[in-house]
């Protein structure tokens, strides 16, 4: 062979080797799951069918329970929604990023989002519906922060948080008719604002670029999928992997429903309020079945890992709200279980080919840590709140060594094997603790019983945890982690 044949040669041999890679990544970047998170607002872990409520009708999120794994001890990080939702994107409790409660705070620019590490690796990333971990927009007034002087710090909209496209709001809005402050039903009405008038929010596209309230109309939960429809269907012909955030404003107040949904409750016994509160968990369970169906016509649903679970516990007390946290003591703003136990589930056939229901305590936090270990993707070096529940999904068991915490106020709970501590703390020094109860959740799901007296070295033991994590989440706080 002649120097320029062995260098034909060569030159062959090394294009081979390359087009061989090549064809290895794209094979690999086709394996890549899809991952899609849904999330109500306000749904209360009772409020769902195969919880056993006694009229909530939720065909499809029971068949997403009877097909995939069924969380019955799934949390949100946090029993009011703006902080919860940060934790599905990084990982981290809020007290760690500074968005302690609803309308307060902001996503910080130095934290790492899901989004952003999934855009890195070639995912197409989208975010519809409601935001509330920041304004989205500078230049006009909406909703509760978005263009005023208060809001101006906080602006931090989803498309500088990792995400390509959006189908946005800051906060609230009513479930049907979402731009209009509803007539029918008086006492969701936004106050000072007329009955039929203009809620004073807005859906965002992008900086500036606000959606026009003629075409926002009908059941908000139908307006926010269709949107997630389109986008889905879009990546999935160009044949590149999607990251999908859903998350729904139902059954957050203002709750409406259109007739056809509040006609499956003709009984209820919150009357009409009920028949608006549930209607609207009933839409949004529509919605879920048109997901689901959606992804397996477009020849998806198989590498696709949907998720739902809710921001927090049912609204209003028991006897003046009509949503259910089943057994469980507290509601929405309490650290009981009421108030952060909600519905949790799975749907990820390729993964997940035999129906199960898991007891092991897991939180909104474990999403960044299980979708990165799903990509074989290495953890940021930064504290994580979260773990990784690809274990669990692949059938294999699951030991939760690392305690659960929670903080919200001036309350903060720890669980770790069997016990809930939950601990009052001083509100002039967190480290310190003002009054604990201990419940044995195992025994005791309902927190009816406080074992602090019998069990002292637990509490201690517990307290002293609990006390190091709070002072792990302050140093985040400071910017340490940055």
């Amino acid at each position: 062979m002649n120097n320029k044949s062995h260098q034909q040669f060569v030159l062959f041999s090394f294009l081979a080797v390359l087009i061989g890679l090549l064809e290895s990544l794209e094979l690999k970047a086709a394996e890549r799951p899809n991952i899609i998170l849904c999330m109500a607002d306000d749904h209360g872990w009772g409020d769902v069918g195969y919880q056993g409520h006694p009229y909530a009708k939720t065909p499809h999120l029971d068949r997403m329970a009877n097909e995939g794994i069924r969380f019955d001890r799934w949390y949100a990080a946090a029993p009011v929604c703006s902080p919860t939702r940060g934790s599905c994107l990084t990982g981290r409790h809020p007290y760690r990023y500074g968005i302690y409660t609803a309308n307060a705070g902001h996503m910080k620019a130095d934290e790492l989002t899901l989004a952003e590490v999934l855009k890195q690796k070639g995912y197409a990333t989208g975010h519809f519906g409601k935001w509330h971990l920041g304004t989205l927009t500078k230049t006009v007034r909406d909703a509760n922060r978005g263009g005023t002087e208060k809001g101006l710090p906080h602006y931090s909209p989803p498309w500088v948080n990792g995400f390509d496209e959006c189908f946005s709001t800051e906060s609230k809005v009513p479930t049907f008719d979402p731009m209009r402050n509803p007539a029918t039903v008086s006492r969701e009405a936004k106050k000072n604002v007329p009955l039929g008038g203009s809620y004073g929010t807005a859906y965002w596209t992008g900086p500036d670029e606000r959606v026009s309230d003629d075409v926002l109309q009908g059941d908000d939960s139908k307006l926010i999928m269709d949107r997630a429809a389109h986008f889905i269907e879009r990546t999935s012909k160009a044949k590149k992997p999607f990251f999908a955030v859903i998350w729904f404003h139902a059954p957050h107040t203002p709750v409406v429903a259109d007739e056809a949904h509040r006609a499956l409750y003709p009984d209820h016994p919150k009357a009409l309020y009920g028949q608006h509160y549930h209607g609207s968990i009933s839409a949004l369970d529509d919605q879920m079945g048109r997901l689901r169906s959606h992804l397996e016509a477009l020849g998806v649903a198989n590498n696709t890992m949907l998720w739902y679970c809710s921001d927090n516990g049912p609204e209003s007390n028991v006897n003046t709200g009509a949503g259910s946290a089943g057994s469980f003591r507290g509601r929405k703003r309490s650290l009981y279980e009421g108030g952060v136990r909600v519905p949790g589930l799975l749907v990820w056939p390729e993964q997940v080919t035999k129906p199960s229901r898991n007891a092991v305590p897991c939180v909104t936090s474990d999403y960044f840590p299980t979708i990165l270990d799903a990509l074989g993707l290495e953890l940021p070096d930064r504290p994580l709140d979260g773990v990784s529940l690809m274990p669990l999904i692949r059938g294999q068991a699951l030991n939760r060594e690392q305690a659960l915490c929670f903080q919200s106020k001036n309350v903060a709970t720890i669980q770790r094997g069997p016990y809930k501590l939950v601990s009052v703390r001083s509100k002039e020094d967190r480290l310190k603790a003002e009054g604990n109860e201990l419940y044995n959740l195992e025994n005791d799901p309902s927190e009816t019983t406080d074992l602090a007296i019998k069990h002292p070295r637990v509490v201690k033991e517990l307290e002293a945890k609990l006390a190091a994590w709070i002072l792990s989440c302050q140093k985040s706080d400071r910017g340490a982690d940055y």
